[in-house]
């Protein structure tokens, strides 16, 4: 597995420029051909009370700043012949969608605009609507005040549970790992209160050590898998929720991104509220590769 084209959309924002770090640094490390998109929606600029379309002129400005935008991320890239750069019309998200099929894109790494705590991730932005309807994975990044993580990857973690859909994120984290020659840490998290049957109430012992044994095998697998490709790999199985967990552990281990898949029955919905995962885009001050199920599954 490689990404041979990668998508970074940018608006100029310090989230956007933390996204394009991501991008170019990986671009790099698999010689892919970095794709810079800039979106203006006019119907936004219009105001939600004006039906008439805002004169031209106002709408040119906005082309121009986004192609200063692409210009920035074209600065910054030092491979000219590995560069596309476009500027469209319409609804961010869907803009976004309509290019990742057209271009054929492998993975997209954007910036999640926010405040603070759970409200870092909004419900409704464009990011949130991109990761529930991509077909392929979604690096989503934002701007902190702490260091940033380091270029490219030396420590990615990647949760498993064994599931089909831990195992599709493998893939991509294993392709991560040995471009960047960073060591993988797998690492598996139970929730013993999710396995109560009263509140309150724990469940049986012989039931717990055959859930961390299954935790146990399902990492063990894994890390034979990256062993075997060359990648340094570590394993841990960790008891509590399991966002927390990998919370926790991403924070007293030093890692640079988080690898993880994403729930769901269907394209629009496998990225589900309340999921593991969208906890942990909410609340991590570190880059989220989000990869979604398999197609057909």
């Amino acid at each position: 597995m490689s990404y041979e084209r990668i998508l970074v959309p940018t608006d100029g924002s310090t989230h956007a420029e933390r996204a394009t770090d991501q991008a170019l640094s990986l671009a790099s490390a698999f010689d892919a051909t970095v794709h810079a998109l800039g979106v203006v929606n006019v119907g936004a600029l219009a105001g939600p009370y004006d039906w008439s379309p805002p004169p031209e002129s106002f709408i040119d400005r906005y082309r121009k700043q986004a192609k200063k935008n692409l210009e920035h991320v074209e600065a910054q890239w030092t491979h000219p012949d590995r560069y596309h750069g476009e500027v469209r019309e319409g609804r961010p998200s869907s803009v976004i969608l309509d290019y990742i099929s057209e271009a054929d894109i492998d993975l997209v790494a954007m910036g999640t605009h926010g405040r603070t705590g759970l409200e870092r991730f909004v419900l409704g932005s464009v990011a949130e609507h991109v990761l529930r309807a991509s077909p392929i994975p979604i690096l989503v990044t934002r701007a902190v005040e702490d260091e940033s993580p380091t270029l490219p990857y030396q420590n990615v973690l990647i949760p498993t549970d064994g599931s089909e859909c831990a195992s599709g994120a493998v893939d991509h984290a294993l392709a991560i790992a040995s471009a960047t020659d960073a060591t993988a840490h797998v690492i598996n998290v139970f929730d013993s209160v999710a396995y109560s049957g009263e509140p309150g109430s724990d469940p049986p012992a012989d039931f717990l050590e055959t859930v961390e044994r299954a935790g146990t095998e399902a990492i063990e697998a894994v890390a034979e898998r990256f062993e075997a490709a060359g990648v340094d790999a570590k394993t841990v199985v960790m008891e509590g929720r399991a966002s927390n967990g990998i919370l926790s552990y991403a924070e007293d281990n030093d890692i640079d991104a988080v690898i993880m898949g994403t729930h769901g029955r269907s394209r629009l919905d496998r990225f589900l509220l309340g999921s593991t995962t969208e906890r942990v885009i909410r609340r991590s001050d570190l880059p989220v590769i989000a990869v979604p199920e398999a197609k057909g599954e």
